[in-house]
């Protein structure tokens, strides 16, 4: 299947209105009047008549449901699910579970805890409360016996969205922070945040080279049965935005000097 999200250049928790933003930046560019690819235009529109379209992105985002599902938190409708299968299945197979994905963060993935999601049927929104594992992995299953709508078993498989500036593999985390070359050189202390607020202090040595980790043991993702995983920055090396002018004169004779 394509990846709209990738077509448009947006990322899957994009708001309606950065999407069509970048559909109207997207469709001048490629439009066969201005020059444009037919084809690259004919992938934006597709891209966006689904995307663009609240109940398709949503049947697009949970392809495993066959069934409505609202913005914001999940809300299914299972009585359309027994109207459209129910005369080829057996009504005690109904009972067995009801499948859906559900969307969540990284900071979701790091907390764990409740979530309020609603379950919608013919006679109305129904609340169930479920909890998210710590350290959930991305396409894991999770189930809940008994709270979907007529008793059964409720199978959740998280999806994970990915993070602008964390990376994971596993319950490692991995992040990259920016330093000029004199804080390179001279070293120096940096503060950074993790997925669930707290702030950690960290020590660049001096003499670091482009490139170098810093390793924070176990202060990454947490899952219970399991070691912590470890946090990780890697350092990487931009140029100042001012080098004074008797720093060059002096980085001048000494290269020549030499």
């Amino acid at each position: 299947m394509n990846d709209y999200y990738q077509t448009l250049g947006v990322s899957r928790n994009a708001s309606d209105s950065d999407i069509k933003s970048a559909y109207r930046k997207l469709a001048s560019k490629h439009h066969p009047d201005k020059g444009g690819d037919p084809e690259q235009f004919k992938k934006v529109q597709q891209a966006y008549d689904v995307l663009g379209d609240a109940q398709k992105r949503a049947e697009y985002d949970n392809p495993a449901q066959s069934i409505h599902i609202n913005t914001g938190d999940a809300a299914f409708d299972f009585d359309n699910i027994f109207q459209m299968f129910g005369a080829r299945m057996d009504p005690r197979a109904q009972m067995r579970n009801s499948r859906i994905n559900l969307w969540i963060t990284l900071e979701d993935v790091a907390r764990g805890g409740p979530r309020l999601i609603s379950l919608t049927t013919s006679t109305g929104a129904q609340p169930v409360e479920i909890t998210i594992p710590q350290g959930i992995l991305d396409g894991e299953n999770v189930r809940y016996p008994g709270i979907a709508p007529g008793g059964q078993d409720l199978v959740i498989g998280f999806r994970v969205h990915p993070h602008a500036h964390w990376s994971r593999d596993g319950l490692d985390l991995s992040r990259t922070v920016e330093l000029d070359f004199w804080q390179l050189i001279l070293g120096r202390d940096i503060e950074i945040t993790d997925l669930t607020g707290k702030t950690i202090q960290l020590k660049v040595p001096p003499r670091t080279r482009p490139g170098g980790m810093l390793r924070c043991k176990g202060r990454g993702l947490q899952r219970p049965g399991h070691n912590a995983g470890d946090l990780f920055v890697k350092i990487k090396a931009v140029m100042p935005e001012h080098i004074p002018e008797e720093i060059v004169e002096i980085l001048h004779k000494y290269t020549t000097t030499k």
